[in-house]
């Protein structure tokens, strides 16, 4: 079982406060967030049952509301500062830089393999790449897979039907 928070009376009287004049749902959530572990003694995971919200949701609402406690006439949902390429090897200028050579290969008939990619990719890094990252980078910038055609593009299939006819003819009559 998770350790209740401790949350102090000021902040529970401020959050009772802004829960009698919450002006939206964001405001009310956020001092939800304070006061039913403070009050109810309940844990975040069943904070956010009780919220409709996830585990980590409900800790982002209390850090924002106590950041926010001073001015509660001006609380405002924020904007989300979670997600987007935190881990990021490369910033999409650089990624388009280093696919540029490559594409330039390509363009010229050249066939470009991920294995060597792969490598020069890990050499501009610094480290070892894995296969996925490199799946997901191309993916990212538009490339995909160009598989050859099936047959030749020069292909006389007439000339293919009349050899087969004439080759197997004999091999096939039932005895």
């Amino acid at each position: 079982m998770s350790r209740p928070r401790r949350i102090d009376s000021a902040l529970v009287s401020k959050a009772q406060a802004v829960v009698a004049q919450a002006r939206n749902t964001w405001e009310l959530r956020a001092a939800q967030a304070v006061l039913l572990p403070a009050v109810a003694g309940t844990t975040l995971e069943q904070t956010a049952k009780m919220l409709g919200v996830g585990r980590a949701t409900v800790a982002r609402l209390q850090a924002a509301f106590r950041q926010r406690e001073s001015e509660p006439q001006s609380m405002a949902p924020p904007g989300r500062s979670w997600g987007g390429r935190r881990k990021a090897l490369l910033t999409e200028a650089e990624e388009k830089g280093f696919l540029a050579s490559w594409e330039e290969r390509a363009k010229a008939g050249e066939l470009v393999v991920l294995s060597a990619l792969r490598r020069a990719l890990g050499e501009r890094v610094g480290h070892g790449v894995a296969p996925s990252v490199l799946y997901r980078l191309v993916a990212r910038n538009g490339w995909r897979k160009v598989a050859p055609d099936t047959r030749h593009p020069k292909t006389d299939l007439v000339a293919q039907q009349e050899w087969k006819k004439k080759r197997f003819r004999k091999c096939w009559q039932p005895s």
